[in-house]
């Protein structure tokens, strides 16, 4: 069927085109009865107003946009991402806005995207993830003069508002849990080491570690995969002097490093521990359940999204600092075994 347009509905009601537009966009020129008759007829036809034609002519066009530079693959395993979208994606719809997501392989890429999205006036702001270190879209997405929110550490987000979360005390939380139990070798397996919050988890692990005088620590990075979790966890308990307790930096590479361990006859958590970054179903069902430093993440993606919204409004943002994950002991976690 043909989509219903502002000529149909003029003649149904017998006025012009004009009058038409006057009614539904709330202007003077028409009487009420008139107003009535039209608006009644639009709702009767199913009748919307056509986004793009009303941004051009200066209106909003009600969507934000959200560039993912993953790869879909991956996207599609993490519980992380599809919880952040949730969450924004239910304060969006609360006020009648739409999300425009987009995957792409590099930042050259997620930036033209942005450029177009923009210039065509298709949406009125955009939410940045995954913060660089120097990262090259915070000063283009400035340049532009586009709302924008950034999740992640002000330190990286330049003059742009972000909305964060404490990483550095949740890593302290979790390693002095650990030593706690008697753990004196404590493994990170990471993500990708040009993120920000990869490298203040890094720094966080390290000094705590170090203050600590724990005998050994260290750090893997991988690309938040399954496979590369499992590689990891393979060497690191396959080499002499094995850790007896490794943080993961996602829970899909903890219940692959769990898959890898059951393997190697190693078990958890009577000769190793695991701990896994951002709580999810998917760490409550495997067994042993894992020990999980978790947030609500779907409110994580409200809160961005009414930030940006408050800009879209021409409201001043200031930057937020969001509630610190905070850990939760499972099954996965022990009293280290003492050495012989």
């Amino acid at each position: 069927m043909k989509r219903p347009t502002i000529a149909d509905i003029a003649r149904r009601a017998g006025v012009s085109k004009v009058a038409v537009s006057y009614a539904l966009n709330g202007r003077s020129g028409v009487s009420e009865t008139t107003r009535a008759r039209i608006v009644a007829i639009a709702e009767e036809v199913g009748w919307r107003p056509n986004s793009a034609a009303r941004a051009l002519n200066g209106a909003h066009a009600r969507s934000i946009g959200l560039v993912l530079c993953r790869p879909a693959r991956i996207l599609g395993m993490e519980p992380f991402f599809m919880e952040l979208i949730s969450g924004i994606q239910d304060e969006l719809s609360a006020r009648s806005y739409a999300l425009m997501l987009q995957v792409v392989k590099d930042h050259a890429e997620e930036i033209e995207i942005h450029r177009r999205w923009w210039g065509e006036r298709r949406i009125d702001g955009a939410i940045l993830v995954d913060l660089h270190l120097s990262d090259p879209r915070v000063a283009v997405l400035k340049e532009l003069g586009m709302p924008v929110v950034v999740i992640g550490h002000p330190s990286a987000a330049g003059s742009l508002p972000s909305i964060w979360s404490d990483d550095r005390a949740a890593v302290r939380e979790t390693v002095q849990y650990l030593a706690a139990l008697g753990h004196r070798r404590i493994a990170r397996i990471a993500g990708l080491p040009e993120l920000v919050h990869t490298v203040q988890r890094d720094q966080a692990f390290t000094r705590t570690c170090t203050e600590l005088a724990l005998d050994h620590h260290v750090i893997e990075h991988t690309n938040y995969t399954g496979e590369q979790g499992a590689q990891a966890t393979r060497r690191l308990l396959s080499a002499p002097g094995r850790p007896s307790a490794i943080v993961y930096d996602n829970d899909i590479m903890a219940v692959a490093g769990l898959s890898v361990a059951q393997e190697l006859g190693v078990d958890v958590p009577g000769e190793l521990s695991i701990v896994a970054w951002d709580d999810s179903p998917l760490s409550q069902v495997v067994r042993p359940p894992l020990s999980a430093v978790g947030r609500d993440i779907p409110a994580y993606g409200a809160h961005a999204a009414q930030m940006l919204m408050s800009l879209i409004a021409g409201e001043q943002v200031q930057d937020v600092q969001d509630v610190t994950a905070g850990l939760t002991p499972r099954g996965s976690t022990a009293t280290a075994k003492r050495s012989p």
